[in-house]
């Protein structure tokens, strides 16, 4: 299995969240987590950008959004079906549609999640 680099935003309680919970299902170490809101971390695209959509590096491709996600998913032995389920014909364009949807509401959602945090 390939090691997947995952930057998030360390801002965001429900990324918070949903990061503790890949760790947690991570248990050969497959992915490497990156904090964009860590001082000193290099961004391999400009950093308001990776803060705004969900990106991972997987066999060095860079990719944002639904197949980010995929990428994290196949890294996961738990989940890697439907990472790879991903990768059928018109499975990716449904879940970038999905994605879409979520990032609009994404800011109540931050907001829910902020109030119900624990750390």
């Amino acid at each position: 299995m390939n090691k997947v680099t995952v930057w998030y935003d360390g801002g965001c309680p429900l990324c918070l969240r949903e990061i503790a919970l890949f760790r947690r299902l991570d248990k050969k170490g497959a992915i490497k987590f990156v904090d964009l809101t860590s001082p000193g971390i290099s961004c391999p695209l400009d950093r308001n950008f990776m803060l705004d959509r969900f990106h991972a590096r997987e066999n060095n491709v860079l990719l944002s959004g639904a197949a980010a996600f995929a990428a994290m998913w196949r890294a996961v032995p738990v989940l890697r079906p439907l990472g790879i389920a991903a990768r059928f014909p018109g499975v990716l364009p449904m879940l970038e549609s999905a994605y879409r949807l979520f990032l609009r509401i994404r800011p109540r959602l931050q907001r829910y999640a902020g109030g119900r945090l624990k750390t």
